[in-house]
């Protein structure tokens, strides 16, 4: 198998430091080496100090987002070799708490995000397991969503108004809407209807190109105006 030296100019902070700074460090990469695998491969034989996050390696869990050449990725399943470039700059994920290296403090974006009321806890009767609610599409599920914050990174708006809801919560909501299973959609709804809700955004659908699990959180954006929409016309969904 083909090999070559990649060169990674790497993010780098630790808390006490006086400003950020990046590191080089020369990797040999194969046709399958992702940037996961590089960012190891440093920690291990040239710099134990990195911190950065991983678990699942194969892009379910969401762990190992960050901005690889200026774009949010999963670094799990980000090709080295395909990205065709002598020098793979690596930074952590915008828009959040920076804690050391390559992570981020994810806690103000689940905090947002539970206050969509997800996951979902049902009080009503559950539907038997091959029932879905009329009109939703099934690969719409909850589980579409693994909670990464790539969208949440790359979108402009949160860059410049933290009061936001994001796309990520935003979408929750939606999904809420289409099938409550028990919860209050009326109330999620009334919620998002808000200078800091649905209507804040710009519609730059940076968050649905990064998205990994292609769940579209601009589209769902303007499903809920459209929902809206319709009911203060008194005509109720579609």
């Amino acid at each position: 198998m083909a090999e070559k030296h990649v060169r990674f100019r790497v993010f780098r902070y630790k808390q006490g430091d006086p400003a950020p700074h990046y590191d080089t460090f020369t990797v040999t990469v194969n046709e399958r080496t992702t940037v996961l695998e590089a960012l190891q491969a440093i920690r291990r034989d040239q710099d134990g100090t990195l911190v950065l996050r991983h678990s699942c390696h194969h892009a379910s869990c969401g762990t190992c987002g960050m901005r690889v050449n200026g774009r949010e990725v999963l670094a799990c399943v980000t090709n080295v070799w395909e990205l065709d470039t002598p020098v793979v700059t690596v930074e952590p994920l915008q828009n959040a708490p920076l804690v050391s290296d390559l992570v981020v403090d994810m806690g103000p974006f689940y905090q947002t995000f539970t206050q969509a009321h997800l996951p979902l806890v049902r009080e009503s009767e559950y539907l038997p397991e091959s029932q879905v609610a009329e009109g939703v599409p099934f690969h719409m599920r909850f589980e579409s969503c693994i909670e990464c914050g790539l969208c949440v990174s790359a979108c402009p708006v949160v860059a410049s108004d933290p009061d936001y809801l994001g796309p990520a919560t935003l979408a929750a909501v939606w999904r809420v809407v289409q099938e409550p299973r028990g919860e209050d959609a009326d109330a999620r709804i009334a919620w998002v209807d808000s200078e800091q809700g649905c209507w804040r955004c710009h519609v730059a659908m940076e968050c649905s190109e990064v998205c990994p699990s292609n769940v579209d959180p601009g589209g769902s954006i303007m499903a809920l105006r459209r929902e809206l929409t319709r009911r203060a016309l008194g005509i109720g969904r579609s």
